[in-house]
């Protein structure tokens, strides 16, 4: 497990993910309407130690804990953090049944849609991926659509019909938001310097 702070209130932590054997990245932030989890992880390798730091971290707050899921692969731990925080899990509405059945009930929207702590969700060309903006933060949470080192997923990744060329069309509005961190799930994230590193990517 290895944790970063990115800013106050707003950290990234990695988790040894056993199916894929590999780590993955998941984002904690805090907001006036609670902690936000975006793909959370239980890192196995350490889950005492991360849970009691999570419990501290809910107990200080004294606010509900909100769960949000990119893509329906990265359900991950949401239904074990759902029960013991009392947790509201959030996902698009096109994987809603998908992370139902991984991580119990979940609360389904529509990108554009007022979500807690005001998280903002974008629909991508990868329409079962969603990605997330934290505009106070300027973080842009990415599930598998955008990858570390800012690159496209693989084209087999992409459901029909969808290129990279599409990709690139479809994430253009990213350019007009004020993003400073691009944070990943799979590889090294942008910190800082976000929005150039995203230019690169959809020139």
């Amino acid at each position: 497990m290895e944790v970063e702070q990115i800013e106050p209130g707003l950290w990234r932590w990695t988790g040894f993910h056993e199916e894929w054997k590999q780590d993955v990245g998941c984002v904690y932030v805090e907001t006036g309407a609670g902690i936000c989890l975006f793909d959370p992880l239980v890192p196995p390798e350490d889950s005492e130690r991360f849970l009691a730091a999570l419990d501290r971290d809910v107990e200080r707050l004294g606010l509900p804990v909100h769960v949000f899921v990119t893509v329906y692969w990265h359900a991950r731990s949401a239904g074990e953090l759902a029960a013991r925080y009392g947790a509201e899990v959030w996902a698009s509405s096109r994987i809603r049944a998908a992370v139902q059945r991984r991580a119990g009930q979940v609360h389904a929207f529509r990108p554009g849609d007022p979500l807690p702590g005001g998280v903002e969700a974008i629909a991508t060309p990868k329409r079962s991926d969603t990605l997330y903006f934290l505009r106070d933060r300027g973080a842009l949470v990415c599930g598998d659509v955008i990858l570390g080192g800012l690159r496209f997923c693989p084209e087999s990744w992409l459901p029909a019909g969808v290129r990279h060329a599409e990709l690139r069309a479809g994430l253009q509005p990213l350019l007009g938001l004020p993003i400073r961190h691009v944070l990943v799930s799979h590889g090294e994230p942008a910190i800082g310097d976000g929005a150039g590193a995203l230019r690169v990517l959809l020139a």
